[in-house]
């Protein structure tokens, strides 16, 4: 790797370095807390507070990125007339997907979960996330550079963007349907931007259930291996 004091920095002195007994133990506090994660489908309108999601999508912001060019948009919907919109063209989709558009495999695999094309809590949730992965792009505004590992990037962001939002205390639900491109004309975004996935977010509902299939999670040594 080529550096050069013209276009690099030491990197961060605040950067941590723990004992490796606290670095264990951090390990597994952050473990239990991203453990008890959960994707709800039961929302409170409870209102969560701007500066909340908006220091969520900061921290999605810091995601690695292809150049780091950054290819990501978070369009965060508050607005009741918005997310009825987004719930009525969010349906109409789902409901093609049930009646047939979808393989009967891809069918059968969601019924345990218990999903259909019903989306209240598009409504009731106080915000929706829509996420946008942009084709071309830069790392200062106003570029129009082709943009690298789109999708590997803002996956990466999205993760981080879930992450934040159950520290703060919230839950969320990932809505992916393809192709979602009513989302552009509603949140005013171009249409060389794609539709990535809807992030709902809020206060889980207080009789909010979870399908006995979600709690299945892989032991370490199905998903992963030290060579």
């Amino acid at each position: 790797m080529k550096t050069s004091p013209d276009t690099h920095v030491p990197l961060s002195p605040d950067f941590p370095h723990y004992p490796e007994a606290e670095m264990q133990a951090r390990a597994v506090a952050f473990h239990n807390q991203m453990q008890s994660r959960r994707s709800v489908r039961a929302f409170s309108d409870q209102a969560v507070p701007k500066d909340v999601i908006e220091q969520c999508v900061l921290t999605a912001g810091t995601a690695p990125s292809g150049a780091n060019h950054q290819p990501w948009y978070f369009a965060c919907v508050g607005s009741a007339e918005k997310k009825a919109e987004i719930r009525s063209a969010a349906e109409a989709e789902e409901r093609e997907f049930y009646s047939g558009r979808a393989a009967q495999d891809w069918i059968d695999a969601l019924a345990p979960i218990g999903t259909d094309a019903d989306k209240p809590y598009m409504e009731i949730a106080p915000w929706l996330i829509c996420i946008f992965a942009q084709r071309r792009g830069g790392i200062r505004e106003g570029e129009d550079k082709k943009n690298y590992y789109i999708h590997e990037s803002v996956g990466i962001a999205t993760g981080l963007l879930i992450a934040a939002c159950h520290n703060a205390g919230l839950a969320t639900l990932v809505h992916t349907p393809n192709p979602m491109k009513f989302l552009n004309g509603i949140c005013g975004r171009p249409e060389t931007e794609k539709p990535f996935l809807i992030l709902v977010a809020g206060y889980p509902a207080s009789d909010a259930m979870v399908p006995n299939h979600a709690l299945v999670k892989k032991p370490v040594g199905e998903i992963a291996s030290f060579l």
